[in-house]
């Protein structure tokens, strides 16, 4: 990505010279296996880091050059977002866009739908309209993934900021009422149509950046999307892919909705709820 110049987001809030003691009980890979876990399968780790020592303790950390690196890459990949989503409310919707705030944590944090820890890494919080990053999951992507490249970790920050999308439009908020009184198959079944809807959405903020984009970049977002599909992942785990439970889709769906984003530009091509075919 070319974000030389692109101006930093100021919907940031960095927590990440707070870090909770607990967590750092695991070390630093083992943490990263622990998140990765939670953020891949919905698995509450929450009982697991709050049972390391000094769980309840932390104090102030000086944040390495990387770190800071990282903080300024979110908040200008942030800002990017907001321009191509103001553009598009006011374009095909009508709407003004109110851009969500983008929290950056280390290990551990608090937000409006509970312990951070239970969701681990990148995720969307409808209840207070923010989206959560621990800076340290794009090591995990890179090292225990292969997803590689910067436009590979703009495209996690695109896909959070695109269930804001969902939860300014209303769909978040029908789709999870709706998911409240199926069955866990059904329920699971709208989950990845809400996370499918969002790779395409993060296709469409692609295809509007105009001078960003360099060789490859798309690229590393389709590798991407491959590498955190549910078939993937639960094959890489060693069990049984079983689509009943899947709850973000396979490699091969992921991929196809975020390219039909890109390619499209269009949001209503968008709509996984109304599609024929996941």
């Amino acid at each position: 990505m070319r974000l030389r110049g692109v101006r930093q987001s100021r919907n940031v809030e960095d927590r990440r010279g707070r870090r909770a003691g607990g967590a750092a009980g695991l070390g630093g890979a083992g943490l990263l296996v622990v998140l990765a876990i939670a953020y891949f399968t919905g698995i509450d780790v929450s009982p697991l880091l709050q049972q390391q020592p000094g769980a309840t303790s932390g104090g102030p950390v000086q944040l390495s050059a990387e770190e800071e690196q990282a903080g300024v890459f979110a908040s200008q990949v942030l800002a990017t977002t907001e321009d191509v989503w103001t553009d598009i409310f006011a374009e095909e919707f009508g709407a003004t866009y109110q851009p969500p705030r983008l929290v950056l944590f280390s290990e551990v944090t608090q937000s409006g739908c509970g312990g951070a820890s239970g969701s681990s890494g990148p995720f969307y919080c409808p209840a207070d309209e923010r989206a959560y990053l621990d800076t340290a999951f794009f090591a995990f992507m890179a090292q225990r993934l292969g997803a590689r490249g910067d436009f590979a970790a703009a495209y996690v920050i695109a896909h959070e900021v695109a269930h804001h999308v969902q939860h300014e439009l209303g769909i978040l908020g029908q789709a999870n009422q709706a998911r409240a009184a199926m069955s866990q198959t059904d329920s699971n079944r709208v989950s990845v149509m809400i996370e499918l809807q969002a790779d395409c959405l993060s296709g469409v903020w692609a295809s509007r950046l105009d001078g960003i984009l360099e060789p490859g970049d798309i690229e590393e977002a389709i590798g991407t999307a491959e590498v955190i599909g549910d078939d993937y992942l639960q094959a890489r785990a060693g069990r049984q892919p079983n689509p009943h439970s899947f709850t973000h889709g396979t490699s091969e769906q992921r991929m196809r909705w975020f390219v039909t984003g890109y390619q499209s530009g269009d949001p209503a091509a968008c709509d996984t709820f109304g599609a024929a075919r996941l």
